[in-house]
């Protein structure tokens, strides 16, 4: 009964039809919002100042002896933020940067209570096999890129290798190739399965065999180790793969592998490809696709690299950050784009193409522009949302530095209304 009338009150009673036409109609209204949800964050400052030609604070992960590089994140079990970073030796006995980088990096690991600072040197828990006697591995020489995750109860450590090919034959389109390129065009991914970063530490782990990914096609019209047979079709994972970045699929359970491979047509630009396996560890099989292809007004594909992969379950979407070289898919500077896929193939532009600006804010209140900021990993909660960055940095140009001039910075996010 309405007891302000006095008159009672009618009651409604809703059909099984009507019920799930109601539900229907929620789950499509969440879809739409879902699929029009944008995602842009801010970057919050962090605890550094300038030290020389580096950072240097909490916030900051450096070494005066060693070259820092990319870093991957994971919270463990043991509620720790755990890192797996490129790093290798500098001075006047190691080639500058962009040498040093293909012959001699290795994998180091770093701990913290917190996930934006405080990272602590532990060991270098990965080396190039020939460090161990093994010149023959596909992973002799060097170890670069880790890309850290945890499918089920166990942790997956996704990396690339390469060893020398050695004296290449005349029909290498080239036999005079240094060690540095040699070692540069023959870089594939593998992966190491480990129960917790204690087994890791302690190297109670098997070191794969073979690669989970190498390229199928060697294409490059000179200065080419064991090319491809005049004619074939460049397909993504052409000469190398590199840069991996791993997720799960929820539509099917695959586990998508995304790579960057090398083209010529007839200049250098990286293309991006994706494979697919039924288990983390593979076997992985590339598809055709080329990924992350975004075309400019002009026609041209806009060049970027370095990509992380994750999928956000509130937005209903994959989506992906990487290192814009020049600007043109942010559609202003050079930095850190941001693209998004419902099925982690066909990847758009959002209305807002810019994820972060190549620069970094100190607690002090100042703006530093940096060289680098590269290899960008996220540590993504639970919902989708990016907390931290961690990236790959260089106040200078670091390319014929030989004086470690590179680090790796960690910095906290917060998503934009």
């Amino acid at each position: 009964m309405d007891f302000a009338s006095g008159v009672p009150k009618r009651k409604y009673k809703i059909g099984r039809f009507g019920l799930l036409l109601q539900l229907s109609l929620v789950f499509l209204a969440s879809c739409v919002r879902s699929s029009h949800q944008a995602l842009q964050v801010q970057a919050l400052p962090i605890d550094a100042i300038a030290d020389g030609s580096v950072l240097s604070g909490s916030s900051v992960l450096n070494d005066p002896d060693r070259f820092v590089w990319g870093g991957s994140v994971i919270q463990g079990n043991d509620h720790r933020y755990h890192m797996l970073y490129s790093t290798w030796s500098c001075g006047d006995s190691i080639p500058p940067f962009s040498d040093s980088w293909v012959l001699n990096s290795e994998i180091a690991y770093a701990v913290s209570d917190y996930p934006d600072r405080e990272f602590i040197f532990q060991k270098v828990i990965l080396r190039g096999a020939a460090r161990g006697g093994d010149s023959t591995a596909w992973d002799a020489q060097m170890v670069h890129n880790p890309h850290v995750k945890k499918f089920g109860d166990q942790y997956y450590l996704y990396y690339i290798g390469s060893k020398d090919p050695d004296r290449q034959t005349v029909s290498s389109k080239d036999v005079s190739l240094n060690k540095r390129n040699r070692v540069q065009q023959n870089q594939c991914i593998g992966v190491i399965q480990f129960n917790n970063f204690k087994d890791l530490m302690r190297g109670r782990y098997k070191r794969p065999d073979i690669p989970i990914l190498s390229p199928r096609t060697r294409v490059k019209p000179d200065h080419i180790v064991n090319p491809s047979p005049a004619g074939t079709q460049a397909k993504p994972d052409n000469i190398i793969v590199v840069n991996p970045s791993v997720v799960q699929r929820p539509a099917d359970g695959k586990f998508l592998l995304y790579f960057k491979g090398n083209f010529y047509d007839p200049n250098w630009r990286g293309v991006h490809g994706v494979a697919m396996a039924d288990s983390p560890v593979g076997p992985f099989k590339a598809t055709d696709h080329f990924i992350f292809d975004i075309r400019n007004d002009d026609g041209s594909i806009a060049s970027g690299e370095d990509p992380f992969v994750w999928y956000h379950p509130d937005h209903q979407k994959f989506y992906v950050i990487l290192k814009d070289f020049t600007g043109r898919i942010t559609e202003g500077q050079p930095g850190i784009a941001i693209l998004e896929s419902l099925d982690g193939i066909q990847w758009v532009k959002p209305n807002n193409p810019f994820f972060m600006k190549k620069e970094v804010v100190l607690n002090q209140g100042d703006t530093i522009k940096v060289a680098r900021l590269e290899r960008p990993q996220l540590l993504v909660d639970k919902t989708g949302n990016p907390q931290v960055l961690y990236s790959a940095c260089a106040l200078v140009n670091v390319n014929r530095r030989t004086d470690g001039a590179s680090f790796n910075v960690q910095i906290p996010l917060t998503l934009q209304e």
